[in-house]
């Protein structure tokens, strides 16, 4: 049973665990009754150097919270280069999980990229390193924990750093465009 509001409080987009749990399993139904494709993307951030104050016992805040941070920038980031129809989730585990709907492996490669080129000229808070791995429905699996295990273990963009220097293209606004069909 999801909850009432299935959506995390500050972002709409960003479905919670369980509600995006309910929606993929039905969305993989549905996706091997129509022969068609859907791909789980798994983006997981890594936070690369210790925050100010860290190395006197004073930081400002635990790394898990500015990994889930991280991760919630990234996911609205992510949300503008993705189709309203797909699926974003930050999960326990302070990783960004995301659905394609109707897209093969090929095609979602295109995605990333797509969505790394952005990520990779926004400035974030702390360096960070993102790896994205990713799974296709029927390819891979056509259940949730088979397809998370196959994006887990099949990485498509390794771990690079994304650097938090200032840039002249991330200044405010800049992460408001979309090429979003």
């Amino acid at each position: 049973m999801i909850s009432p509001d299935p959506f995390l409080e500050d972002d709409f987009r960003v479905l919670t665990p369980e509600a995006f749990d309910v929606v993929l399993t039905n969305e993989l139904k549905r996706a091997v009754r129509s022969q068609s494709y859907l791909t789980l993307l798994l983006v997981e951030p890594t936070l690369r150097d210790a925050p100010p104050g860290a190395a006197d016992g004073t930081a400002a805040t635990e790394p898990e919270a500015e990994r889930e941070a991280a991760v919630r920038q990234i996911a609205r980031l992510v949300s503008r280069e993705v189709r309203e129809t797909d699926l974003l989730s930050q999960t326990e585990q302070a990783q960004l999980s995301v659905v394609l709907l109707d897209a093969d492996l090929q095609n979602s490669l295109r995605v990333v990229d797509r969505f790394m080129a952005r990520l990779e000229h926004y400035q974030f808070a702390r360096p960070l390193a993102i790896g994205v791995g990713a799974a296709s429905c029927p390819t891979h699996g056509a259940d949730a924990e088979t397809l998370r295990r196959s994006a887990k273990a099949r990485t498509v963009h390794h771990q690079r750093d994304v650097d938090s220097t200032p840039r002249p293209d991330s200044r405010p606004g800049w992460d408001k465009s979309s090429n979003a069909q």
